[in-house]
């Protein structure tokens, strides 16, 4: 199974090989800012897995963890592609709006969710945490 995901305008654009190890949505405050919605969905794959093609400019940022998180986005359009997440070294993180794929994997993790709009309501099977 190959997939790619795309900005906005097609300039940056990532094939990815497989499927994803995990898929999530965060609550958290950055993600929301990031989106421009209530939360981001995301889906990580080995760094093997994926292959970019077209130029990311790098925004970086401290986590909710603490931790560090490097945001590759289309200096162009300015859509987010990938974010690489301090300690997990060997993953790119996809959103997974830049798929633009209704068949994509459902999230199996929902984080951060202290953070959750109260009249956000998520269906399936999904790990919770704070």
């Amino acid at each position: 199974m190959t997939r790619e995901a795309s900005c906005s305008c097609g300039q940056l654009t990532l094939k990815v090989g497989g499927e994803p190890q995990r898929v999530s949505v965060c609550h958290c405050r950055a993600c929301q800012r990031r989106t421009g919605s209530v939360f981001g969905a995301q889906a990580r794959f080995l760094e093997s897995q994926v292959v970019q093609h077209g130029q990311a400019a790098i925004y970086e940022r401290q986590g909710d963890s603490g931790n560090g998180v490097r945001c590759g986005f289309c200096p162009r359009c300015g859509s987010t592609v990938t974010l690489r997440l301090e300690g997990l070294d060997d993953m790119v993180v996809v959103p997974v709006g830049a798929f633009a794929d209704s068949e994509f994997p459902a999230p199996g993790v929902s984080v951060y969710e202290a953070r959750m709009h109260p009249w956000v309501s998520l269906c399936g099977e999904l790990t919770h945490l704070d």
